[in-house]
């Protein structure tokens, strides 16, 4: 290859084969990152004001030995990024990390490093349980101090960026998607092609597929896991990302209420899941025949998706709606 590329080769025009994820873990590792480096990361300015001052000094440190300001930090920090996946079962998972997969792991750390980091990643390698232990403790930690508040806004962008690109297959095709998930992705006969500064590989994931994780405080260039027990995966700036991002939920709401009306807004903050009509009055308050109204101008707007689902009718957000929820967040 004469450029630094991965190349992941799928099955052609198999949707199946791409599948989406969101990654708290890799959310948090970042979030290390721009700790270290802030003036790189203009867009993470609002959060790093309402977090400066209550980072977890030793966690932090810790964490900052394996999480340098840019390059490799080890896998197991992470795991699969799935739809479902609680926060918290990452930590419980981090426990749970095989010694081989971590004596890896870190010894990548070790070529990759030099004078006292290296030597504090020898001292880990050497009393392994002590240092799942203790990376485990400080992720809990550093999760409750820098993302845990937020989270419901950082999450709301990602399944936001998620509902998008899922519509963009049904309607454009894989092609179409994959092209506008960065400047440095595209598609070329069944292939999904990444740029890199420092690295290539060609992988075959026919039978295994791959995973796209849209990242909020990853930066604004794409990243990627290859090797295994990893399952192969793309990790893409999130779309709607802008300073504000990390802006309190209060104020959110209402932003969204100035432009739809505080009933309207409401009903869409609270449409991630189906409910049936009778749920929706309910839940806001209302007289059935007045949410019925609010329904039908929200599904007009495009914002609310409505299915018959025997005698009940289940109302939930359409990815535009998930798209301008996520974007006054």
């Amino acid at each position: 290859m004469d450029r630094n590329v991965v190349d992941f080769r799928l099955a052609a025009d198999d949707i199946s084969a791409i599948r989406f994820g969101v990654s708290p873990g890799h959310e948090l590792c970042h979030a290390v990152r721009v700790l270290q480096r802030p003036a790189e990361h203009p867009l993470q300015w609002g959060w790093l004001r309402s977090v400066r001052d209550r980072v977890p000094r030793e966690a932090f440190e810790l964490f900052a030995v394996l999480v340098r300001e840019r390059g490799y930090f080890p896998d197991f920090l992470t795991t699969t990024p799935t739809w479902d996946l609680e926060p918290r079962d990452e930590a419980a998972r981090l426990r749970a990390v095989p010694d081989e997969l971590m004596r890896v792991d870190l010894g990548k750390v070790v070529a990759r490093s030099e004078g006292a980091r290296r030597d504090a990643v020898r001292r880990m390698l050497d009393d392994l349980p002590r240092t799942r232990a203790m990376m485990a403790d400080a992720w809990l930690e550093l999760w409750s101090a820098l993302l845990e508040p937020v989270w419901p806004q950082l999450e709301r962008i990602l399944r936001a960026d998620i509902a998008v690109r899922a519509r963009r297959i049904a309607t454009d095709g894989i092609a179409s998607m994959v092209g506008g998930l960065h400047r440095t992705v595209g598609w070329h006969d069944g292939t999904l092609r990444v740029e890199l500064g420092f690295h290539s590989e060609e992988l075959d994931c026919r039978g295994s597929g791959i995973v796209l994780v849209p990242s909020v405080l990853g930066g604004l260039g794409c990243s990627v896991l290859t090797e295994p027990p990893a399952q192969p995966t793309l990790f893409y700036p999130a779309d709607g990302v802008t300073e504000r991002w990390a802006a309190d939920v209060a104020a959110r709401d209402v932003a969204l209420g100035a432009l739809l009306g505080g009933a309207r807004a409401g009903i869409l903050l609270a449409a991630h899941e189906a409910r049936t009509t009778s749920q929706v009055a309910a839940d806001a308050g209302l007289a059935i025949s007045t949410a019925s109204h609010h329904l039908t101008v929200l599904r007009d707007a495009g914002l609310i998706a409505s299915r018959r689902d025997g005698a009940r009718m289940l109302h939930q957000r359409t990815p535009l709606g998930e798209a301008l929820v996520g974007t006054t967040a």
